[in-house]
């Protein structure tokens, strides 16, 4: 029998959670006892539905760049105590991103205009 590896997800939990409540489940009961991800969402604010006909469509509630940012500084402090420079250069460091000369000279001249901005 295979040792179980305890780094489990938020949802991994979750399901064995249920399992450790219920003594065993079917994979439907397990769904069934599962939270709603998109309920939780809409409470949290993430995204909103409305009613077509007999169904709902769900819809974002946050601008993509919005989202990209808040996505972006989650990452960043998570991954690299904050700190772009270390994150930008762990992305150009990483061989399979190769930019182009067009993409370099973009970046410099973002750097360029915080530069002068103080940013």
């Amino acid at each position: 029998m295979r040792q179980p590896h305890l780094d489990l997800s938020r949802r991994e939990r979750q399901i064995v959670d249920i399992l450790y409540t219920q003594g065993r489940a079917t994979a439907a009961e397990v769904q069934l006892a599962l939270p709603d991800p998109l309920r939780i969402l809409e409470e949290k604010g993430h995204i909103r539905h409305e009613q077509d006909g007999p169904r709902y469509v769900y819809l974002p509630t946050v601008a993509p760049e919005r989202a990209q940012k808040t996505a972006l500084r989650h990452v960043l402090q998570t991954f690299f105590n904050g700190s772009a420079e270390q994150a930008l250069s762990a992305l150009l460091d990483e061989s399979d991103t190769r930019l182009s000369d067009h993409e370099l000279d973009r970046l410099a001249k973002v750097i360029d205009r915080a530069r002068r901005s103080g940013a």
